[in-house]
C-alpha cells in the first residue's frame, strides 16, 4: 500500500531515495503483522511465494546490492544449488530473525548512501550472464533499483495477505499504528 512520502528536504536527493525505499519496507513489515509463523510460511496460491520468504529475499537482496557497491561479496552467495532458500526460512529462521537482520541491512543501507562521495559514484555489476560484461552502475542506480525490487515484492505481499485472512494494507496501516 503507498503511504504518502514527504517531500525531501531542497536538494536532499539521497534523503529522498531513502525514504521511498523505507516506505516500501514498511508495507512488507506490515503485511507479517498479526500472523502466525505457519500463516507467514504458507503458499496461499500456485506461486512459491510466501511472506516470510519475501522479507527474507528482500533483506538479502539489499545487503547483496550494498555489499557489491561498496566492492564486498554479498553475505551469502546463491547459485542453482540454492536459489529456492532465498524464498523460504530455512534452519532456525524466523520471520522474526529476519527482519531484525533486515532492519540491520536498512541502517547499513543507509549509512552507506549517505557516506558515499557522490550518487554518481559508479561500481561494476556483479559478472552474471543477464548483466553486460564490464557493467557498472552507480549508487543512485543502486538505490532506485532497491526501490523497484523493494516495490514489486511489496505488491505481492499486499495480495498474498489478502489471501491469507482478507486483510488489506489500509487495515494493516491501521494495526501497525497501534
Amino acid at each position: 500500500m503507498v503511504t504518502h512520502v514527504p517531500a525531501e528536504k531542497y536538494g536532499d536527493e539521497r534523503g529522498a531515495l531513502l525514504t521511498f525505499l523505507e516506505e516500501q519496507r514498511g508495507g512488507i513489515r506490515r503485511s507479517v503483522l498479526g500472523l502466525t509463523h505457519e500463516q507467514a510460511v504458507s503458499r496461499p496460491s500456485v506461486s512459491e511465494l510466501s511472506l516470510a520468504g519475501l522479507v527474507k529475499h528482500v533483506a538479502e537482496t539489499e545487503q547483496g546490492w550494498i555489499a557489491r557497491a561498496k566492492g564486498e561479496e554479498p553475505a551469502v552467495h546463491r547459485d542453482p544449488s540454492n536459489w529456492h532458500e532465498c524464498f523460504a526460512l530455512v534452519d532456525d529462521e524466523t520471520v522474526a530473525s529476519q527482519l531484525a537482520y533486515w532492519e540491520k541491512v536498512a541502517a547499513e543501507t543507509e549509512a552507506f548512501a549517505r557516506s558515499v562521495p557522490s550518487l554518481d559514484d559508479t561500481f561494476p555489476l556483479p559478472d552474471q550472464p543477464w548483466f553486460p560484461p564490464e557493467g557498472r552502475v552507480s549508487v543512485r542506480w543502486v538505490l532506485l533499483h532497491l526501490i523497484r525490487e523493494t516495490s514489486r515484492h511489496a505488491g505481492h505481499a499486499d495480495i498474498i495477505r489478502e489471501s491469507l485472512d482478507g486483510k488489506t494494507a489500509f487495515e494493516l496501516v491501521a494495526l501497525a499504528e497501534r
